[in-house]
């Protein structure tokens, strides 16, 4: 699956829906948040964020949202509209602007499948007889008072997988600074079917240069045209204002097949102002660009190295701080109840029922951290659970299960809540084998507070750059707010002012899925999904990174209906392929 940086994404198949999507579209907003509403229990879900474009009333947006397109499902779709005062991830710290309701089939089934709805301000709560959404106060806001409109447009994405790498160049373009030259940028917009067209890129602006160069950009060819490489692209040339009024230079068209020639007489563009070029006779142009460099490639995905034989492994790490309550009272997070799991087998289960079938061997190593171990009573923040130094791992899901059961009757809860050793003890092993054959997954199932945050940091920061990701969970009625900052969606982890180079952390808090019904089963599905949607995507930023392509996948072996299957030589390992 696909995740481009400017792009949000649900995941093909939904395991607790049983369904396969219809198709694939992509939805265009202006500043928002989307929300998505969950079948079983109508709870709204942040689904992703556009990206924030300051001083304007009229904002068009690159990034779209991806979203899975089911004929047979009423698939509600909410967009709450801000006006951001700081860099803070908190919506609460932002002026909300207004809110508009809708489902995905209303979007699709308009004319052009472009839907404009009023932005009214006040919180909404779902009609149980209609569904409808229904007004009501909310933050002193005024029930039914519109303010302004939201333009909703969806399109059918193609399964082109190509990657357009480009570069551009301008000469001579418009002067439109008073007391300089210009500060030009390129916007690319892909035309759609009701020859509307939606924008697609944006390139950096260049100061003070009427001959600027830009940097090489990469784009999804399905984002640029939709896979039809002989659809109008149109790109607008500006001069940037700080106060957001940008002054147009002037526009010229092109296609995919015309950028596909490269670096030729073909590829240079002049710059026309249509109003200029009316008022003006002897007008020519506003100056040029030039294509200075064009390659394309597929872009691999997830499934491509799992089929070429990269393999997840697994680890696990419990806290064992005093925090946690005695486990043998039933106060206790630990506590070992007969008729149910507690909260950390529950998270364990979950997530390393769906992750152990990416790893042919099934050995998981199994840590603990903030316990004083027997016989001397020191406090470790790095013990294999099942007290082989040499060999941390235990076979299966349950082996780990009897691991961590056994440690609670023979280890004393302690403290401090440290993270940095088991992510740098992960991080080692992953550091071993960088070809792209092994990639490293961390679950750390937390209930408190972290002590050693400027250590953790740096051990994050760190292993950015290796093949792994972090999951962290955190069970019990404590504040993760530290947990969130680990967690780099929004502001990307740095330490001693180095910035990670990747975002490899995700948190969920384990209380946002215990399901008041009862039904364990769903709930920890949720919980699965949403704590391992990120690890595709990563993986595929760090090979990416790397310059890694995915092995092709083993051929299947041949025999005649005489012969026995070929036994597999020793010394070749046994890989998973999903």
């Amino acid at each position: 699956m696909e995740q481009p940086e400017d792009m949000a994404s649900l995941s093909e198949f939904d395991s607790l829906a049983g369904s396969i999507p219809a198709t694939k579209v992509e939805i265009t907003v202006s500043l928002c948040v989307m929300y998505t509403q969950g079948m079983e229990n109508k709870q709204w879900r942040e689904f992703g964020r556009t990206e924030v474009i300051d001083n304007t009333l009229n904002p068009d947006f690159v990034r779209k949202f991806i979203v899975d397109y089911f004929f047979e499902e009423k698939q509600n779709l909410r967009f709450d509209l801000y006006d951001v005062d700081s860099k803070s991830p908190d919506l609460s710290k932002h002026d909300f602007l207004g809110q508009a309701f809708c489902t995905l089939g209303e979007i699709v089934g308009s004319p052009g499948s472009r839907l404009e709805k009023p932005l009214t301000i006040g919180a909404f709560s779902l009609n149980s007889r209609t569904g409808k959404p229904m007004p009501a106060v909310s933050n002193g806001g005024v029930p039914g008072k519109k303010c302004g409109t939201i333009i909703l447009s969806a399109e059918e994405l193609s399964n082109c997988r190509d990657v357009a790498t480009m570069q551009f160049c301008a000469n001579k373009l418009d002067k439109k600074d008073f007391f300089g030259k210009s500060d030009p940028f390129l916007v690319f917009y892909r035309s759609n079917e009701d020859g509307t067209f939606t924008i697609c890129h944006k390139t950096e602006v260049m100061k003070n240069t009427l001959n600027p160069v830009w940097q090489t950009f990469s784009i999804p060819v399905r984002a640029l045209c939709n896979g039809d490489y002989d659809r109008t692209i149109k790109v607008e040339v500006y001069d940037w204002d700080r106060d957001g009024s940008h002054d147009f230079i002037g526009e010229f068209t092109t296609s995919y097949r015309e950028l596909a020639r490269g670096q030729s007489q073909f590829n240079i563009y002049e710059v026309v102002n249509p109003k200029k070029k009316m008022k003006k006779k002897k007008y020519v142009n506003s100056g040029t660009v030039t294509l200075l460099s064009f390659a394309v490639e597929s872009e691999c995905t997830f499934l491509d190295y799992i089929k070429g034989g990269t393999q997840i492994n697994f680890t696990v790490a419990i806290d064992f701080t005093a925090s946690n309550g005695n486990p043998s009272q039933s106060t206790s997070l630990h506590y070992m109840s007969p008729y149910q799991l507690n909260a950390y087998a529950l998270a364990l289960t979950a997530v390393g029922e769906i992750i152990q079938h990416y790893d042919s061997d099934k050995m998981f190593p199994a840590l603990g951290f903030g316990a004083k171990l027997p016989p001397d009573g020191r406090v470790s923040h790095e013990f294999p659970l099942n007290g082989n130094q040499e060999n941390p791992s235990c076979c299966g899901i349950d082996g780990i299960l009897e691991a961590y059961h056994r440690s609670l009757r023979t280890v004393q809860l302690y403290g401090p809540t440290n993270f940095a050793p088991v992510v740098t003890h992960v991080a080692r092993n992953a550091a071993a084998v960088q070809d792209g054959s092994q990639y490293s997954v961390l679950l750390i199932i937390t209930d408190g507070v972290i002590s050693d945050m400027a250590q953790t940091k740096e051990a994050i920061v760190n292993a950015a750059k290796l093949p792994m990701s972090i999951i962290i969970v955190g069970v019990g009625q404590a504040e993760f707010d530290a947990m969130v900052e680990l967690d780099g969606d929004d502001v990307r982890i740095s330490s001693r002012g180095k910035l990670a180079e990747r975002d490899i952390v995700q948190f969920v808090p384990f209380r946002d899925y215990v399901d008041r019904t009862g039904n364990h089963v769903l709930s920890m599905a949720r919980l699965a999904r949403d704590v391992l949607a990120e690890i595709p995507d990563q993986l595929v930023s760090y090979m990416k990174a790397q310059g890694i392509r995915p092995r092709p996948p083993p051929a299947a072996p041949t025999h005649s209906p005489t012969q026995s299957p070929a036994r597999t030589p020793p010394a070749s390992p046994l890989h998973t392929h999903i």
